[in-house]
């Protein structure tokens, strides 16, 4: 199968606004866009029926319409239809697997900023083999004006490999022409919390000795992507609440999670997590070892 992006459609405003935000990205990297609907009780495709008793008709017009709506606004793509006769979330852990990357639509809650995961949306990012991107219907309402995203975003551990999450990371930076800001958060000791703030001498080391593991992770990325701009930013708060600051009006923050091992279940940490919930942007999860 050639490389693509593939995006969950289930009628939602949410799946809608995902759809627009792959077609998106399906352009800025060159890549096909499929849409994909799950039913378990899709039918075989008969040879000829009448469209009031094909009962697969409301799946079909789903997507044909989703369609329709993406080749409007990108004619020069190509974009596919997929109709699965599977659970949504098995679906969708498959065809992760064979995609790009995953996007799905995600529900804010209007009295808080934070994500709805439902059932379906946090198994598949939790186990899904590549990256997943959740967006928000936010981002397309009408008659919205938000300010234009400044940067791409990217969430380090400075321990363990991270060079799945940095390649997703340097790429979309520069499939946007955006510089990137990599964001490590780190939490200050006890004994250097002080009445009055944090002990000056401590707070000192700790940031001249994270800046240097940041700047050893990104040396290399610097040689690979030489036209990214690349800002660090070191914050001595807890890593979650650093990202999730970090990346408010940013064009999409990159957060990674661990691999799933064998006998190991699967699970997101703490900065997917507050990434998930709390993250205004369009926020991808990548695995990583």
């Amino acid at each position: 199968m050639q490389p693509v992006v593939t995006v969950g459609l289930d009628g939602s405003p949410e799946s809608l606004a995902a759809a627009h935000w792959a077609a998106d990205e399906a352009e800025k990297r060159r890549l096909t866009l499929r849409l994909l609907h799950a039913w378990p009780l899709l039918a075989p495709e008969p040879a000829r029926v009448p469209s009031e008793v094909d009962q697969n008709y409301w799946a079909k017009r789903l997507v044909h319409s989703a369609r329709a709506e993406l080749q409007a606004r990108h004619p020069d793509l190509t974009v596919v239809e997929s109709l699965v006769a599977d659970d949504a979330q098995n679906a969708l852990l498959r065809a992760a697997s064979e995609s790009e990357m995953l996007v799905l639509g995600s529900r804010g809650l209007q009295s808080v900023g934070s994500y709805f995961m439902g059932d379906i949306s946090m198994p598949v990012v939790a186990r899904a083999e590549r990256p997943v991107i959740m967006v928000r219907a936010e981002n397309r309402e009408e008659g919205a004006h938000p300010a234009p995203a400044s940067r791409v975003v990217v969430a380090l551990k400075l321990h363990g490999s991270s060079d799945d999450l940095l390649d997703f990371a340097f790429h979309s930076a520069a499939a946007r022409g955006l510089p990137l800001l990599a964001v490590h958060g780190r939490s200050v000791p006890l004994h250097a919390r002080m009445p009055w703030g944090t002990d000056h001498g401590v707070s000192e080391e700790l940031t001249k000795d994270a800046r240097e593991d940041l700047g050893r992770a990104l040396r290399s990325w610097h040689e690979k992507y030489p036209r990214v701009e690349v800002v660090d930013s070191i914050r001595l708060a807890s890593p979650a609440k650093a990202v999730v600051q970090a990346a408010e009006g940013a064009a999409l923050l990159v957060v990674g999670r661990r691999a799933h091992r064998q006998g190991v279940a699967p699970h997101l940490g703490p900065v997917a997590h507050a990434a998930l919930h709390h993250g205004r942007c369009p926020v991808a999860v990548v695995p990583h070892d």
